[in-house]
């Protein structure tokens, strides 16, 4: 039997930047990585500033949002993973932004 095993070399954030159809993170090694905004609904629904507002945790290998209560990892930006979140979740956390905001 073959196993075959990905060893991803983490590197840490060293900038993010959101627009209105994408996630950018340059990392410490130089790379940078984009992907669509859609895979984080969270973003994808906040406001230009609730985007801006984030923080490295994890030693700078993930990415926070207290506004939006949403984290990514470096990891799973070099894996391609999407947001994990349910349909049923992200439905009720839209909802209570559009109560909070009426």
């Amino acid at each position: 039997m073959v196993t075959s095993t990905i060893e991803l070399n983490l590197s840490a954030v060293e900038h993010v930047t959101v627009t209105s159809d994408a996630l950018a993170v340059d990392l410490s090694d130089g790379r940078s990585i984009m992907v669509p905004l859609a895979w984080y609904p969270r973003l994808m629904h906040a406001t230009d500033s609730e985007r801006e507002n984030w923080r490295l945790i994890g030693n700078g290998y993930g990415i926070h949002w207290e506004d939006l209560d949403e984290d990514i990892s470096v990891e799973g930006l070099l894996l391609g993973k999407l947001s994990g979140e349910s349909q049923t979740s992200f439905k009720r956390w839209l909802s209570g932004r559009a109560s909070a905001s009426a």
